[in-house]
């Protein structure tokens, strides 16, 4: 039985990258949780970062922390290749996590995890935000005005400042195969998510990737394939695009502008008739995903919807992933 917390969800963010910087500003719009402590390897990191975003207390000691019984929750945003071990660790602690997307390069380590959660009787879940945004929801409902689904395509490419330091031969994080680095893995899961959250997961799917100095994938493309429906990914953190993103109906389309943040959405009937909708644009998009966090943790519902969204998403990335090989991408 999940003890209830009698006050505001004390939070401890693993990581100082800019994706917590983020996280920190929509959990300020959020009355149920408190972000309380930070916490890095260094430190001085550790230190810095509480000062400079107004955090109350900093560590480096993982231990010592997930030990405090003034911590309820974690907010898992260090690389990617060390989230596994890192919740793991959490959950053993009785405490619930959050962790950014992807929870993890495999189902089978999200299952583990899910099990030792649910034994310990705490709440994992993946911070994946365009999936707990209002907007998705919205434009879910806009899709009966388009008839029969034929074709979509949906696309993330941001060319990362980091990518000049790959070039120039040095290791990073974001780039780096053996921390679960690369193109696929920080920006393909969000046209992944909002596929599996639209229509389902997949039939099948095939994939390629676009190698880079030290292993990585630095782009790539996937064809997932439905009954009598398809749908093209991209993903690149080596080249840009500002594409609107597209679903083809038999009656018309839909066209709108971000697969991770949608804002605005354009319905075009055949007959060229134009409705546009503004959607719901929160203060920060990462918000919804932590009031999600918080009404699980107090029981309002289960997280078995949640933990089937992951899992659909990490199976067509372990697929990608895997066809991706064939291609020369290690």
């Amino acid at each position: 039985m999940r003890a209830t917390i009698d006050h505001m969800i004390r939070i401890a963010t693993i990581g100082t990258s800019t994706i917590t910087r983020t996280f920190l500003d929509a959990a300020a719009q959020v009355p149920a949780v408190q972000v309380a402590t930070a916490y890095s390897r260094n430190s001085e990191h550790a230190a810095q970062f509480a000062a400079e975003t107004g955090i109350a207390q900093s560590s480096a000691d993982l231990d010592g922390l997930l030990a405090s019984a003034d911590v309820d929750a974690v907010y898992i945003a260090s690389p990617n290749g060390i989230h596994h071990d890192q919740a793991l660790q959490a959950i053993g602690a009785g405490k619930h996590v959050l962790v950014e997307k992807p929870a993890f390069p495999t189902v089978a380590e999200f299952d583990e995890l899910a099990a030792a959660a649910s034994a310990a009787d705490v709440i994992v879940l993946e911070a994946i935000r365009n999936v707990y945004d209002p907007a998705m929801a919205a434009l879910a409902e806009l899709l009966p005005e388009i008839g029969v689904l034929r074709r979509a395509s949906f696309a993330y490419c941001q060319r990362s400042a980091r990518y000049d330091k790959v070039l120039a031969g040095e290791r990073v994080n974001i780039f780096d195969p053996a921390l679960a680095g690369g193109a696929l893995y920080d920006l393909g899961v969000y046209p992944i998510a909002a596929m599996i959250h639209l229509f389902g997961e997949p039939d099948r799917v095939l994939g390629a990737a676009i190698p880079i100095p030290g292993g990585a994938d630095g782009a790539g493309a996937a064809l997932a394939i439905y009954d009598g429906f398809i749908v093209d990914l991209s993903y690149s953190k080596i080249t840009a695009s500002n594409r609107v993103n597209e679903i083809q109906g038999e009656r018309g389309t839909i066209t709108f502008d971000h697969v991770a943040e949608p804002r605005t959405a354009t319905v075009t009937s055949l007959d060229g008739v134009q409705r546009d909708y503004e959607l719901d644009v929160p203060h920060n998009n990462m918000e919804h995903e932590i009031r999600r966090f918080a009404d699980l943790i107090s029981g309002a519902d289960t997280p078995e919807r949640d933990h089937a969204g992951t899992r659909a998403t990490l199976r067509v990335v372990e697929t990608i992933h895997t066809d991706s090989s064939r291609f020369g991408h290690a």
